[in-house]
């Protein structure tokens, strides 16, 4: 996919993304400020950004599991008429991350980019780092403030409480040592689990890894048998980070990345879960799995066969679940 090297790009494979042994690894993030109510510091990074309306640019892809996230929660926490969404999609012999052929000029600069990674630069001119989706921009200041989607879901959710309509906090105080702990199961499980078959270049890495996706999948299954979400009776943070995985699960992981033991509409309480988040109002029209399957099947995507992309399987999504069965929150 290629990457930026003292901030020129490059197609060269210099940032290994596998280790010794074949296995995935994901490579951290480059840009890791925080937008705040005030504009202090945050618990990473060096900068602190105040939040307001109208200031800030979301880049995501709809292909992409970790930018779905943030577009998630820009719903979710009713930002959409305050921070900007700007769709990205990757195109065959391209520079990774890319605009319309019109090209996309950066909110703040009078600098029209055909390539996100024109945006990255713009902040840090001799940056070295793979270019991520999603990626937060700060018109105001001209910078990228952060391309971590866990933190920036985070800024979403609390940042902007004085700006945006009021929505309920995802990750509460009270909740967040159980959410972190649930985040980090699914993390290293099932986010990165389901690259970690799909990539990795060792057959140990794969087994271990599908081995490893599947424990977890049984585990999260015999845990929505007892209760409506993965932490109490509403959707928290941890809820909305699986999300994206399950809903690429059967019509992407399952065939493009390997993960072929069982699908998700193969599990009872998993299944049911699904279709509950899914008709949250408002999370459909940002779940396009046919988008979805274009950027990930397609010829400069991920997989990269031969670019036809599959037609099934068929979207039952909007059927009628059981999760009503178990008491929520008032």
């Amino acid at each position: 996919m290629g990457h930026l090297q003292d901030g020129v790009w490059t197609h060269e494979e210099q940032l290994v993304e596998h280790d010794g042994n074949g296995a995935y690894v994901k490579r951290p993030s480059k840009f890791r400020n925080w937008v705040t109510p005030t504009g202090e510091a945050g618990p990473t990074g060096t900068d602190g950004f105040v939040a307001e309306s109208g200031r800030y640019v979301l880049y995501a892809a709809t292909s992409c599991p970790w930018a779905h996230r943030a577009v998630l929660y820009r719903v979710l926490k009713k930002l959409e008429n305050h921070i900007v969404l700007v769709d990205t999609e990757q195109k065959v012999n391209g520079e990774g991350w890319g605009f319309t052929e019109n090209g996309h000029r950066v909110p703040g600069t009078k600098h029209s980019a055909n390539w996100l990674h024109e945006v990255y630069t713009l902040s840090d001119p001799g940056c070295t780092t793979r270019v991520t989706v999603p990626t937060l921009w700060d018109s105001r200041t001209q910078t990228v403030v952060s391309n971590e989607s866990s933190e920036i879901i985070r800024m979403f959710d609390s940042a902007f409480v004085d700006v945006a309509e009021s929505s309920p906090l995802l990750c509460p105080d009270n909740l967040r040592a159980e959410i972190d702990a649930m985040n980090t199961f699914v993390l290293e499980n099932i986010n990165n689990g389901v690259n970690k078959c799909g990539r990795s270049t060792s057959q140990n890495a794969y087994d271990e890894a599908f081995e490893n996706l599947f424990d977890a999948l049984d585990a999260l299954e015999e845990r929505l048998g007892r209760q409506r979400y993965l932490i109490g009776n509403s959707p928290t943070e941890a809820d909305w980070r699986l999300y994206p995985n399950l809903i690429r699960f059967d019509p992407i992981y399952f065939v493009g990345y390997r993960c072929n033991l069982r699908r998700i509409v193969d599990y009872p309480n998993l299944s049911n879960y699904l279709r509950d988040l899914y008709q949250t109002p408002g999370i459909a029209e940002v779940s396009d799995i046919d988008g979805m399957k274009a950027g990930t099947f397609g010829k400069a995507g991920p997989i990269g066969w031969d670019g036809i992309i599959p037609r099934g399987p068929e979207n039952l999504l909007m059927q009628a679940h059981d999760r009503s069965r178990f008491p929520v929150a008032a």
